[in-house]
């Protein structure tokens, strides 16, 4: 069975039984065809008794999309109801390169280590900064920018031992502790602190105000330049790489908003908690972009692939129950 949800322009949706994807894909011809340059963002795949997928067949280079739970070696993003997968598939389109890039980043770093998989995410991720998605998004979003007084005079991360706890809250609460350069810059000397001095047997990580994070700090992006640099900059100073170092003594304790880095940081943590209100949402698809925080080598272990590239594509807000049950957070617990 084959059709294509054509719309008036841009690249095509295409269903496909999972036997007719692995016979165009054992052709070059057809590799190449399944990609938005030949016109096809994303294939919804239809399963058949194709179950065990081929050895010899390569993945597809654009999203495989199918209504399942089992983590199906074909499938790129599990979708919960066809609904579903039909609004994946709207989204995709809207940003093809944006999504291929996503899944395929994804393929890689289940099989690499955290290290790798950071490195590969950050190498996708400026890529797509100077790609003509992410440049479109910017476009059309009215950058209020940085004014006087916008930041008050109080440290953006604060810092309090008691005994052999470091407990380290992000303080940016007017701005819902969205991820700025000088958030990362603070929060990285705190993990650094913790990582130089092995008195502290764990670190308490947390988010004053409304909420825990509401992601990166929009006024920023757009500002990389060069990207080569801004891969550069990740690289050395990333505070996804020290949390992941530190993993074993990190306990992460999320409410209200969990958005971009508000997730994709806490998710390298040994233990996370969250509050009732707790929501969870990657959104950085729908701007051209990928999850660029971390979140594809720390979110993938918790909650695999398939379902990692439905939260990515689709940008569906996931609610602490949901995430309870999917691995994302460990418990849920109240707290003021």
């Amino acid at each position: 069975m084959e059709r294509d949800g054509k719309a008036p322009d841009g690249p095509v949706a295409l269903s496909l039984t999972a036997s007719a994807l692995a016979e165009r894909l054992r052709s070059p011809a057809g590799f190449e065809a399944l990609s938005p340059l030949a016109g096809v963002a994303c294939v919804h795949v239809e399963l058949d008794d194709s179950l065990a997928w081929p050895q010899d067949v390569p993945p597809a280079p654009c999203p495989v999309i199918a209504v399942a739970d089992a983590a199906l070696p074909m499938v790129d993003v599990a979708a919960p109801s066809e609904a579903a997968a039909a609004a994946v598939a709207e989204a995709v389109r809207a940003n093809p390169i944006a999504a291929m890039a996503l899944v395929r980043l994804l393929r890689h770093n289940e099989l690499a280590s955290v290290s790798d998989g950071l490195f590969a995410e950050s190498l996708a991720y400026s890529a797509l900064q100077h790609g003509a998605e992410f440049l479109r998004w910017l476009a059309g979003r009215k950058a209020r920018g940085k004014r006087a007084g916008d930041e008050p005079d109080a440290p953006e991360v604060l810092l309090h031992r008691a005994d052999d706890c470091l407990r380290v809250t992000l303080n940016r609460p007017h701005k819902r502790n969205a991820y700025s350069a000088g958030l990362r810059d603070a929060l990285c000397e705190a993990l650094a602190l913790a990582l130089a001095d092995d008195s502290i047997a764990s670190v308490q990580v947390e988010g004053a105000g409304a909420c825990f994070s509401a992601g990166g700090d929009l006024d920023e992006f757009g500002e990389a330049r060069d990207a080569g640099v801004a891969h550069a900059s990740r690289m050395t100073r990333s505070a996804g790489a020290l949390m992941h170092r530190l993993r074993h003594r990190v306990t992460a304790r999320l409410h209200g908003a969990c958005i971009g880095a508000g997730i994709e940081l806490p998710a390298f943590a040994n233990r996370v908690i969250a509050r009732e209100d707790a929501f969870f949402q990657l959104p950085e698809v729908g701007m051209g972009l990928i999850p660029g925080a971390g979140g594809t080598a720390s979110i993938l272990p918790r909650i695999g692939r398939q379902r990692l590239a439905y939260m990515a594509l689709s940008g569906a807000r996931i609610d602490a129950a949901t995430a309870q049950e999917w691995g994302l957070v460990d418990a849920i617990e109240a707290w003021r």
